[in-house]
C-alpha cells in the first residue's frame, strides 16, 4: 500500500511539473545559426551580435495574468480580433458602450496577443520590456465606472497604452534599455499622471535603442541590453525597426495596444513611426512635459503620441496634455476642436521639397494632395550647417543625466559612472561599445559655449525654414525623418503618416513639419491626407 501511495504522490509531482512546464511559453534557444545568416545583411547595422535579451524573463513578466490567461482562449481571442485588430478608439469605445465588449477583455487580448507572437521563435519582436502587474484590476475598475457614465467615444478611458521604457511609471521599473538602471522604480513622469487622470490604462513598457540610442555608434536600431533586439514586423530581420522609439512603433504596428508614447531628441518618434507605418507626432518642445523621463537633452527632448491612425494620435495627444512647473519649457496650448468639425487639403499651402520628387512615391503622392485643392509650392531648402549639433547632446547629457539620477538611489551618478559599470561587463552590458557616452565624457565644452552653441543652431534651423513665412505654408512635405535634426534645432513639430510601401513593402511616410504650436493644424492636414490615401495596412505575419 507504502509504494502505490508513493508512486501516486511522484505521479502528483510530476504532474504539477508539467502544469507547471505548460505556462513557460517563453523558452530561449539557440540564435547561433540566424545571427550568422545576419552577417550577409548589406545594412551594417543589421548585423546583430545578438537577438534575444540575456536579463529578461518573459515568464516572469507574464506570471501575474496566468490565471486570467488560462481561461482566455483562442477562439475568444479570434472572436474579439474584428472589434479590436486596426479599430480607432472611438471604434473600441463604440463596441465597449454596446456591450460587445469590456475594458477587461480589452486589455487581455493585448496580453494574449503579446504572448501568442512574442512567445513564437519565429515571430517574436522583442518589443516588450514590462507589464503593469495592476492593468486587469484598473481595467475591472473601469469597467465598474463605465456602467454608471457615459464614456466619450474620443477618450483615452480604460484604453490600454505602452510606454517607452525611458518614461517614469509608478510601480514599474524604467530602464532606458540598460542593464544599471534595471532597479529603477521612480513616481510617474508626469504625462503618465496625465494618462491616469483622464482615464488611460498603462499596459506595460517597451523596448527602446539603449539610452534613446545615445549610446553606442553605428549600433543596431532598437537594441538594448534589457530588450534585446526590437525587430520590425514589415520584414522580421530585414529591414530596420528606426529609433530611439523602436519598441513604440513595432508595437503599435502590430497591435499590441491601443496605441504607444515614445520619445524624440532628433528623430526618434519620425523614424521608428516611418519605419512601421504607424502616425507619429514630435510636438513643439515643450508643449508635452519631459519631468519624469530619461533625458539625452534637456533642450530638445520631448514625448510624443504613436498611432494606427490620426484620429487616435489627436486623442492621445489631448490626454497628454498641461502645463508642467518643473519643465522649464512647458506650457499651455488650447485645443480648438477643429479637427472633428473639418478636415480638408483644399487651399491649404503646402511647401514641397524639390529635391525630393525624385522619389516616385513622394512624387505621386502629391499629385493625390495636389488633385485633393491643396495650393502645391515648391521649396528648395538651402543647406545650413549643423555644427555643434553633437556638441548640444553632449554636454546636455552631461548633466541632464546626473540631474535625473539624483536621489534615486542607483549605483551610477553620471555618463561616467555608467561607463565604468558596463566595463565591468561590456559583452552582457555593452556588446556593441559606448562610444558616444565615451564622447560625453571626453567633451570639454563649457556651459558658457553650449549657449552659444544652441543659439547658433536655433538661427541655423529658423534659417532653414525660412519659406514658412515667405510662402506662408501651412507645412512642408518630408519623407520619414529626413529633416528631424533640422526640425529639432529650429523647435518645429513633425506628425508623420503612412504614405506606402516600397517594391521590398518597406513602410515609407510622408512627414509634414509645421511651425512651433501648429500640432491641431498638422493633425487636421494629417487626417485629412489619411482619409485621401488610407494606405496602411497591417504587417501580414501579425493579422
Amino acid at each position: 500500500m507504502n509504494k502505490v501511495l508513493t508512486l501516486l504522490f511522484v505521479l502528483f509531482l510530476i504532474g504539477c511539473k508539467q502544469e507547471e512546464k505548460e505556462v513557460e511559453f517563453f523558452k530561449k534557444y539557440d540564435e547561433t545559426a540566424e545571427l550568422k545568416s545576419q552577417q550577409e545583411h548589406q545594412n551594417p547595422r543589421m548585423k546583430f551580435k545578438l537577438l534575444q535579451s540575456k536579463f529578461l524573463d518573459m515568464n516572469e513578466v507574464f506570471k501575474p495574468f496566468q490565471k486570467e490567461l488560462s481561461t482566455f482562449t483562442e477562439e475568444e481571442y479570434s472572436k474579439l480580433k474584428p472589434l479590436i485588430i486596426e479599430q480607432s478608439i472611438p471604434s473600441i469605445q463604440y463596441s465597449i458602450r454596446s456591450g460587445k465588449l469590456s475594458y477587461e477583455k480589452l486589455s487581455l487580448f493585448y496580453l494574449y496577443r503579446i504572448r501568442k507572437f512574442e512567445s513564437d521563435s519565429t515571430k517574436y519582436l522583442n518589443a516588450i520590456i514590462s507589464l503593469n502587474p495592476e492593468v486587469l484590476e484598473n481595467a475591472r475598475k473601469k469597467d465598474s465606472i463605465a456602467k454608471t457614465n457615459n464614456i466619450d467615444n474620443a477618450s483615452v478611458f480604460g484604453m490600454p497604452i505602452l510606454l517607452k521604457d525611458n518614461i517614469n511609471t509608478t510601480g514599474m521599473n524604467t530602464t532606458a534599455g540598460a542593464e544599471v538602471l534595471t532597479n529603477n522604480n521612480p513616481e510617474d513622469a508626469f504625462i503618465v499622471s496625465k494618462l491616469k487622470e483622464n482615464g488611460a490604462l498603462i499596459l506595460g513598457k517597451v523596448n527602446l535603442s539603449e539610452w534613446a540610442y545615445y549610446f553606442c555608434s553605428g549600433c543596431p536600431l532598437g537594441y538594448s541590453a534589457v530588450g534585446g533586439q526590437t525587430l520590425n514586423p514589415y520584414g522580421r530581420k530585414v529591414f530596420e525597426t528606426g529609433g530611439s522609439s523602436s519598441g513604440s512603433g513595432v508595437a503599435t504596428a502590430a497591435n499590441y495596444a491601443i496605441a504607444t508614447i515614445g520619445t524624440e531628441t532628433a528623430g526618434s518618434i519620425t523614424s521608428p513611426s516611418s519605419q512601421n507605418s504607424v502616425v507619429g507626432l514630435k510636438p513643439t518642445i515643450g508643449l508635452l512635459s519631459r519631468d519624469g523621463i530619461v533625458p539625452i537633452s534637456s533642450t530638445l527632448d520631448t514625448p510624443g503620441p504613436m498611432t494606427k491612425n490620426v484620429m487616435d494620435n489627436y486623442i492621445l495627444l489631448k490626454a497628454l496634455l498641461g502645463k508642467d512647473s518643473n519643465d522649464n519649457k512647458s506650457f499651455a496650448l488650447e485645443d480648438d476642436q477643429q479637427l472633428f468639425k473639418t478636415s480638408d487639403l483644399k487651399d491649404k499651402n503646402i511647401g514641397v521639397l524639390t529635391s525630393l520628387l525624385n522619389d516616385s512615391i513622394y512624387k505621386s503622392t502629391i499629385e493625390k494632395i495636389r488633385n485633393a485643392g491643396a495650393n502645391i509650392v515648391e521649396v528648395s531648402l538651402e543647406q545650413t550647417s549643423l555644427q555643434g549639433f553633437l556638441t548640444l547632446l553632449n554636454i546636455d547629457m552631461k548633466h541632464d543625466l546626473p540631474g535625473y539620477l539624483k536621489g534615486k538611489n542607483m549605483p551610477v551618478s553620471s555618463v561616467q559612472n555608467v561607463i565604468e559599470y558596463n566595463l565591468k561587463d561590456s559583452i552582457m552590458r555593452a556588446p556593441y561599445g559606448q562610444q558616444l557616452f565615451e564622447g560625453i565624457v571626453n567633451d570639454t565644452t563649457t556651459i558658457a559655449q553650449l549657449e552659444v552653441v544652441k543659439q547658433n543652431l536655433k538661427n541655423e534651423g529658423l534659417t532653414y525654414f525660412k519659406d514658412f513665412d515667405e510662402k506662408k505654408l501651412d507645412a512642408i512635405l518630408s519623407i520619414n525623418n529626413y529633416h528631424a535634426a533640422y526640425s529639432a534645432v529650429a523647435e518645429y513639430p513633425n506628425l508623420t503618416v503612412p504614405m506606402g510601401y516600397k517594391d521590398s513593402g518597406e513602410p515609407i511616410s510622408l512627414t509634414f513639419i509645421g511651425k512651433p504650436k501648429t500640432e491641431f493644424t498638422l493633425l487636421e492636414l494629417g487626417l485629412a491626407f489619411e482619409k485621401l490615401t488610407q494606405v496602411r495596412k497591417l504587417p501580414k505575419d501579425y493579422e
